[in-house]
């Protein structure tokens, strides 16, 4: 199936939400945690002025099927110090319709966002979640753990994989700034 990735709009917003939505009935529906109430908040990312927010589209029918958000900060705790200043990318709020789970939107988009920070000189890709099944789905497509922290309600795994040039990922976006 063919994707494309390109920067997300303020146009987005709307269609970002019925994915979250789509993806928080499907979490629930398995009873895991969910973004249902922050899900405005996440599909608001897509108006960020400065483009952060990235769509992933099925190109046959320009169907939104994913989007992250990525970030030249990342958050100081739980990185060293070495670490924090090295330069790399961390992909926030990652998230895919469960409808198009077959043809893995996740690792599309983190391979793309891996390419990308290759392309603009970053040494590393990372990451954070706080469930163990979603450490073991991101070390699938590389990602080490790197930290694991202790925040005040909950247990934050920290991740990262090195940036690496991925020309067949690279060719899923509409060119990018």
């Amino acid at each position: 199936m063919p994707f494309a990735i390109r920067p997300a709009t303020a146009a987005d917003i709307s269609a970002v939400a019925a994915m979250i939505d789509a993806r928080c009935d499907w979490l629930e529906e398995r009873g895991l945690p969910t973004w249902r109430d922050s899900a405005d908040n996440l599909a608001a990312q897509a108006e960020n002025p400065d483009g952060h927010m990235w769509i992933l589209e099925e190109t046959a029918h320009s169907r939104l099927v994913g989007c992250t958000t990525i970030q030249e900060e990342h958050p100081p705790w739980g990185w060293t110090s070495e670490e924090l200043a090295q330069p790399a990318h961390y992909l926030y709020t990652t998230v895919t319709d469960p409808a198009y789970r077959t043809h893995k939107p996740g690792t599309h988009i983190a391979l793309w966002a891996t390419d990308r920070a290759a392309r603009q000189g970053r040494q590393w890709i990372r990451r954070g979640c706080m469930f163990p099944e979603l450490v073991r789905y991101y070390e699938t497509q590389g990602f080490a753990l790197a930290h694991e922290v202790q925040r005040t309600h909950h247990r934050v795994y920290l991740m990262q994989r090195r940036a690496q040039r991925l020309a067949e990922w690279a060719r899923l976006a509409i060119p990018s700034p």
